[in-house]
């Protein structure tokens, strides 16, 4: 007859409780102390991506005489506005996960977290939800601070949700390989200048794609960018450039993607362990 410590010997356990096939707890409290680490700071990781966007929309709308312009029959600043809001989940989702990583490494703590009973789907998941909820957090006093500049309408909620959540999982995603490959702080910082930034400016945020000539046009097609920013503008003014089921279905693909990449660099411990 088996006792009770063979009856329970496979299935792991964490002080006196016992973990399932997930360990909520753990993601919990890994996503908890990455909302903490951000709200620390929230100065810096919250407010001070509202005060660049509000100047990017008062230079484009007022100081270069913007206001008066349109695109279609759309304002140039209700065209503008949903690009600035999604470029914004885009910087900080990716920040919040390359930046959480390259601490740990830079100070050596990070091996608290490869000793922690986390597999490496729960860590994917701790470090995506955190950085999605800076996006979320950042996004929303953006779209608040537009309101001061341009009327806005919010035609497709479900646009809204759908390319407004992708863009901060795929840029969270982003920002956990590009943390976990990056050995240097200047590594972390050429891949946001000269990647990040890029693909966000070359994305139709303050442009319509439709201008560009051949090639160029087929190019921003390509851009995974391109197809949060114009759908999260058709759920905001009802307008998109390029074809909204392809950018669904070609924005969950990588997503989907990236977040297996990020899985196997957590579980062969890549660059992580010694």
């Amino acid at each position: 007859m088996k006792n009770d410590w063979t009856i329970g010997q496979n299935l792991p356990s964490f002080g006196s409780k016992r973990i399932g096939a997930i360990n909520w707890l753990g993601v919990w409290t890994l996503y908890s102390k990455e909302v903490r680490r951000f709200c620390k700071v929230a100065g810096q990781t919250v407010f001070s991506p509202v005060i660049t966007t509000a100047l990017f929309m008062t230079i484009f709308t007022i100081a270069l005489g913007g206001s008066g312009r349109t695109i279609g029959e759309i304002p140039f600043g209700q065209f503008l506005a949903p690009g600035l809001v999604t470029m914004a989940i885009l910087q900080n989702a990716f920040a919040n996960t390359i930046s959480s990583l390259m601490t740990s490494k830079m100070q050596g703590n990070i091996v608290d977290l490869l000793l922690a009973p986390l597999g490496p789907g729960e860590m994917t998941l701790a470090f995506t939800a955190a950085a999605v909820t800076r996006a979320a957090l950042v996004g929303t006093c953006v779209t608040l601070s537009m309101l001061l500049f341009v009327d806005m309408s919010f035609s497709h909620i479900w646009a809204l949700l759908y390319f407004g959540l992708s863009a901060a999982v795929m840029l969270a995603l982003l920002g956990i390989m590009a943390g976990i490959w990056a050995e240097k702080w200047e590594q972390s910082s050429s891949i946001t200048n000269f990647v990040i930034v890029p693909l966000s400016f070359l994305s139709g945020t303050f442009y319509s794609i439709d201008r560009l000539p051949g090639i160029w046009h087929d190019l921003s097609q390509l851009n995974p960018f391109f197809y949060l920013i114009d759908g999260f503008r058709y759920g905001m003014i009802d307008r998109a450039d390029g074809n909204l089921m392809t950018g669904v279905v070609y924005i969950a693909v990588l997503n989907i993607i990236l977040g297996l990449f990020c899985y196997r660099m957590f579980s062969t411990g890549y660059k992580l362990r010694p």
